[in-house]
């Protein structure tokens, strides 16, 4: 799947709140090297590397779109970027190891995150966040656009449903469950977009981004002008732009020293 850097860092505000809180509940004071697993173009990843001047710091994508952006950012020493699946990297010798709205792309992520909550080295934090609103209009509503007699065909088992991520509890069990001190909230920000087709524009840099793969662009063109009607139904346009109400799913998990 390609990824598009500037239709993501369209909205950068937006998407980096969920990250700074999730941020502020890490107390590591001096780590020696941090990870960011789905660094994306890698603005939030120098937050990382500025607050750990003395870390080793890596931020690790799978989209050579993504990296290749990264790259051209000017970023302070101890930064690098790197090519990278999060379901190869190991959480043992990594101090800190954040995962920002990624988890969510990984079939049984659960699992994942349970074997790497196993093996973190004493004294060492895994913090990760994922979107809890799979089952919001935006996305109930792509899944229903898809599943037309229209699109159906072309469309069939691009799409995952409301099994994407757990709920709270189930990372708070996998953390505890690994011995770890666990910190688990959720948040729905309620973000005002600007803008024509607001939602759409939204969508267009994450869950719409399946279905422009798998699709022509002509089709693509299509099927968006479909969809942007129903979104414009289920999310008016007022004097003060468009609401957004999107639930964010934070897990934070300390091994004792």
């Amino acid at each position: 799947m390609r990824w598009n850097p500037g239709t993501y860092a369209r909205y950068a505000g937006h998407r980096g709140r969920p990250f700074l809180d999730l941020l502020s509940r890490i107390d590591a004071e001096a780590p020696r090297t941090v990870v960011d697993l789905g660094c994306g173009p890698g603005e939030l990843t120098e937050i990382l590397a500025r607050r750990w001047p003395g870390a080793e710091v890596t931020g690790i994508d799978s989209s050579e779109d993504m990296i290749a952006a990264a790259r051209r950012r000017q970023v302070p020493a101890n930064l690098r970027f790197a090519s990278g699946d999060v379901r190869d990297h190991r959480t043992d010798g990594v101090d800190v190891i954040v995962s920002n709205a990624v988890l969510q792309w990984v079939p049984g992520h659960q699992d994942l995150l349970a074997g790497g909550a196993r093996s973190l080295d004493p004294d060492g934090w895994v913090a990760v966040q994922v979107p809890g609103n799979f089952g919001a209009p935006s996305h109930a509503l792509l899944r229903e656009h898809a599943a037309s007699p229209r699109w159906a065909a072309k469309l069939d088992g691009v799409l995952r449903h409301e099994d994407a991520v757990g709920e709270p509890t189930d990372y708070l069990q996998v953390l505890l469950s690994a011995g770890l001190e666990a910190d688990v909230w959720e948040t729905t920000y309620q973000q005002v977009l600007e803008g024509e087709d607001a939602v759409l524009e939204w969508v267009r840099g994450t869950a719409l981004r399946p279905v422009l793969t798998a699709l022509s662009a002509e089709d693509g063109r299509d099927f968006e002008t479909g969809y942007a009607e129903l979104l414009r139904a289920a999310y008016p346009r007022t004097g003060h732009g468009t609401v957004l109400g999107f639930r964010r799913i934070f897990a934070v998990g300390h091994r004792s020293a």
